[in-house]
């Protein structure tokens, strides 16, 4: 089942701007930007800081908005974003207890009828920083993961 492309938040931008990155969608701002994803309740959100001051953002929903990537996908988008730059670090941060690392391998979206979606037992900080390290083919060590209260996150 092809899906289009979703919308890209925004393209490398002058070091005063700020993007807003909603649920679904990625973006990019250049040296001093700012990054800011609205609304963090049950979502993740991946920030990947690149050699020369760049960042590239992305916000994991757990359910998909109509027309933005599925959480089984963003982190595929975000790796395109970064292909041969130089990634200095990545941060996530959000509602960690809410996710299973799985579901940016398997979006609960992509269950049929009958099969059981895993359920997190509890915050998985480890397994998310390693799944994201995979998907990104980044060091592990460059992974951080945070678990933050709901609202919104501005990172700069």
């Amino acid at each position: 089942m092809a899906q289009a492309q979703p919308a890209v938040a925004s393209a490398v931008t002058p070091a005063t701007a700020n993007i807003r990155i909603t649920e679904g969608q990625v973006g990019e701002i250049g040296p001093g930007g700012t990054l800011t994803y609205p609304s963090v309740t049950s979502c993740l959100t991946v920030t990947v800081r690149l050699r020369g001051g760049v960042k590239v953002g992305a916000h994991a929903s757990l359910f998909q908005v109509p027309g933005e990537y599925r959480s089984d996908r963003i982190l595929a988008a975000v790796k395109q974003r970064i292909a041969l730059r130089g990634v200095r670090a990545v941060e996530v941060r959000g509602a960690v207890g809410a996710w299973d690392p799985s579901y940016f391998r398997k979006a609960i979206e992509s269950y049929g009828e009958g099969e059981q979606v895993p359920l997190p037992a509890g915050p998985d900080p480890d397994g998310v920083a390693g799944v994201v390290a995979d998907e990104l083919a980044v060091p592990r060590g460059k992974v951080t993961v945070e678990d933050l209260p709901d609202g919104d996150q501005t990172v700069g």
